[in-house]
């Protein structure tokens, strides 16, 4: 077997995507070698060099390693854009099976997707592991190649004995889901997309849940088809590979050039670790609970604020306007709600992506009523408690009384147009509260 690992090819500007690269890899490689799977890993989405949607690539096939080799890097110099400041591509090619690489490799790429990583660190791997590489420009593109390299035996296959969530690690395990990307006709790529609607929804509601985050069905917005430039014409995700095959052959559009599909770790909170308030760093992802310090704060542009406090210490966490109608879940919560928050943290501020409701405060301090008359007590003066004008009776203080909440105890999550790749839906299952899914 041969891994061909490529990262770090595409531009925000420019659009391309590294997809697409390794979709062209694929088929070249095919001509004369079996291609097993094409991989594609989400790394930490908090990392300040990311291109756009921070994803690295992986090609298994039996090719020999260095016509595999020859292969990625004719096609990374012909489509690679690194006319962008911005781009600075990595090739990694390893001789051997994706799920024998040495542990360093491995945890390599399970550090790539929670953490910071160096160029110096990845080529000094891939030295000792005696991978060839290249790289262009600054190179930078090689720490995504290696991880790609990796990730196969960092997280387990699907169907891997050694699958499924690592109590002590936090590590996901088998849990891949996959994407079906169709691309558009080299000479459409920059004009606006033809792709119906109608279409889009009938195959959507036909396959959910076992494909997601197809549509937004609350503002009727396409999650599917990309709104930047690039040669990708709509993804369809899901757990189900033949599933997510069906919903794109299913959408009417424009004509396809190509369709791959990969297996990837989006949708599984995998950049996500556990943490407490104490210890959040800023450029990483955190699972982190607490209680509701103060009544949610909405500032200009619609932001929405709140703190939480854990054993004296305080974290700001935000729900910004792009989330939409996950704002007012966010507004729901009150002093005293203890929850869990996930998100990345940025200038000291977790972004919140989703939470869970552990224990809700159902009631708040109210100004006593008469218990003669029913009226509302008035204020005796500070420090004095209340009293009743007309009947001379008095209280010591506010008193407790029960409220309605709207919200109730589970998880939360931002709407299908505002999740991050590498975020967990929740209709995939697996939470430990119930779940309150947006569709």
């Amino acid at each position: 077997m041969t891994v061909i690992g490529v990262d770090d090819t595409d531009s925000r500007e420019r659009g391309m995507c590294t997809t697409y690269l390794a979709a062209r890899i694929g088929e070249r490689v095919a001509e004369s070698a079996e291609v097993e799977r094409k991989l594609l890993v989400r790394l930490n989405p908090a990392v300040e060099h990311k291109t756009r949607g921070n994803a690295a690539l992986a090609v298994h096939t039996d090719a020999d390693p260095d016509e595999a080799f020859e292969i990625a890097r004719e096609e990374v110099a012909t489509v690679a854009e690194t006319d962008d400041p911005r781009t600075n591509p990595g090739l990694v090619v390893a001789p051997g099976d994706p799920a024998d690489v040495p542990e360093s490799v491995a945890e390599f790429a399970r550090d790539a997707v929670r953490d910071h990583l160096a160029v110096e660190a990845a080529e000094e791997r891939i030295e000792t592991a005696g991978y060839r590489a290249a790289g262009w420009k600054m190179g930078r593109g090689k720490i995504g190649a290696l991880a790609a390299v990796g990730a196969w035996s960092a997280f387990g296959g699907p169907g891997d004995a050694s699958g499924g969530p690592d109590a002590a690690s936090g590590d996901p395990g088998g849990d891949w889901t996959y994407e079906c990307i169709s691309y558009r006709d080299p000479e459409r790529v920059g004009t606006p997309r033809e792709v119906d609607a109608e279409s889009v929804f009938e195959a959507a509601t036909a396959a959910y849940p076992e494909a997601w985050d197809t549509v937004d069905r609350e503002t009727g917005e396409l999650v599917c088809v990309p709104h930047t430039p690039g040669p990708i014409l709509h993804g369809v995700r899901g757990d189900d590979p033949e599933v997510v095959r069906e919903v794109a052959a299913a959408i009417e559009s424009e004509s396809v050039s190509r369709r791959a599909l990969f297996v990837t770790n989006q949708g599984t909170d995998a950049h996500l670790r556990d943490g407490d308030l104490s210890a959040v760093e800023d450029g990483r992802a955190y699972r982190v609970t607490g209680t509701v310090a103060e009544e949610p704060e909405t500032r200009r542009g619609g932001h929405v604020f709140l703190s939480l406090e854990s054993r004296g210490e305080t974290l700001r966490c935000a729900a910004f306007e792009p989330t939409k109608r996950f704002r007012d879940r966010v507004r729901d919560l009150r002093p005293g709600d203890r929850i869990t928050a996930c998100g990345e943290v940025s200038d000291g501020t977790l972004k919140l992506e989703k939470f869970a409701a552990r224990d809700l405060n159902a009631t708040e301090l109210v100004t006593p009523d008469c218990p003669d008359c029913g009226r509302s007590m008035e204020s005796a003066g500070a420090g004095q408690g209340y009293r009743c004008r007309d009947c001379k009776t008095r209280a010591d203080g506010k008193v407790e009384r029960e409220v309605e909440r709207e919200l109730e105890e589970g998880w939360y999550e931002v709407p299908p147009e505002a999740r991050r790749h590498i975020a967990k839906p929740l209709v995939r299952g697996g939470f430990d509260a119930p779940i309150h899914p947006e569709k």
